[in-house]
């Protein structure tokens, strides 16, 4: 049998909380003109907020080491697919017709 890890009511709201400041600075810097920062900061935000949501919300944090695999072998295919992806818009402009 699997061992269940009860959380406290009292963490899920510390995280939904942090979670809830965390989307209001997300818009306060979205009208902050901070040039290319504004990209970089937003997006640093939000891989913050899905590493609270997958760690606690998603119970990987007291999960065993296959359910760590999972996460980081999805981790890993996201970072191929937006390297891919990058890779296709950086280089369209290489490319002369005629």
């Amino acid at each position: 049998m699997s061992e269940h890890h009860i959380v406290p009511k009292r963490i899920y709201y510390l995280i939904f909380t942090a979670l809830m400041v965390f989307t209001a600075l997300t818009v306060w810097v979205a009208f902050i003109d901070l040039g290319p920062l504004n990209n970089v900061i937003a997006m640093s935000i939000a891989c913050l907020k899905a590493a609270l949501v997958i760690t606690f919300f998603m119970h990987v944090k007291y999960g065993n080491k296959v359910i760590w695999l999972v996460v980081l072998g999805s981790l890993v295919w996201l970072a191929i697919l937006f390297v891919f992806t990058l890779n296709d818009y950086a280089l369209r402009g290489w490319l002369h017709y005629g």
